[in-house]
């Protein structure tokens, strides 16, 4: 089976979490080909905050100039991705620590000039993924990408892991997050969504900003071919096994995002 794993950000901070974190990766190789698409928000606010410069975001998207992609490429595509592919190392597997930069595995376009350089992923190069993965290697994706100019992107790591998983051709897609899943309107984790189910929980403003994210990249996912996508807690022992194995129990493990009410 195909999987592409995206972690947040948050999840890689703590060297203890991140080596946790790899061994499961590690894990998920034996059985699967794996792909992992990793962000690194935080770590860029907190790099921009220690040089005096304020982060600004705009429906969410956080307004890159110059020095912004600049740090956004540091933090990373440097910093956050190298600890990650060490960790896995770590593990005894092959990561391949890389960009949508690189390649170009992932072609970008500008979203919007008033946003600077923010990108949206336009296609991936699967062929690319498969050559790693053929050869006995994890690619480990930085969420930033460029287009045919040379120009390079801030690009929102959920829309690079469907554009990654559709270049892969991926059966599973999985987010984890520092969150327990999707939350209904009463604040309940909700196990199972369907892709309409998905559209009224951002049109009723129930779901917002980071949320609000993955759900409409789950969509795409999944109108694109993906069968099932999950949102997912991070943080919890074993969460790649319990949703990977079909004879582990996947309960009390985030949302299953389906295309359509089973039947």
């Amino acid at each position: 089976m195909k999987v592409l794993i995206k972690l947040g950000g948050t999840l890689l901070e703590d060297p203890a979490a991140r080596s946790g974190l790899a061994r499961q990766l590690a894990a998920v190789t034996r059985d699967h080909q794996l792909v992992i698409v990793h962000g690194g928000g935080k770590q860029v606010t907190l790099f921009l905050d220690e040089r005096g410069v304020k982060s600004r975001f705009v429906g969410g998207l956080r307004v890159s100039d110059e020095e912004v992609i600049d740090a956004v490429t540091k933090v990373i595509a440097g910093t956050v991705n190298k600890q990650l592919v060490a960790a896995l190392v770590a593990q005894k597997i092959r990561p391949v620590g890389l960009s949508g930069v690189d390649g170009p595995l992932t072609l970008a376009s500008q979203l919007d000039p008033d946003l600077g350089f923010v990108g949206q992923p336009q296609a991936t190069d699967g062929k690319l993924l498969h050559l790693l993965l053929d050869g006995g290697y994890t690619p480990v994706i930085a969420c930033i990408a460029g287009d045919e100019e040379g120009n390079i992107y801030n690009v929102n790591a959920d829309q690079m892991a469907v554009s990654c998983a559709l270049g892969l051709g991926a059966d599973r897609l999985l987010f984890l997050t520092d969150v327990p899943g999707v939350k209904g309107a009463a604040g309940e984790v909700m196990p199972l969504l369907t892709a309409h189910d998905c559209r009224s929980l951002v049109d009723s403003g129930v779901a917002r900003g980071g949320m609000q994210a993955k759900l409409e990249a789950a969509q795409s996912a999944l109108a694109a071919g993906v069968s099932e996508v999950w949102i997912a807690p991070g943080r919890e022992p074993d969460i790649c096994a319990r949703l990977l194995d079909s004879a582990l129990s996947a309960v009390g493990c985030g949302t299953k995002v389906i295309g359509s009410e089973i039947r």
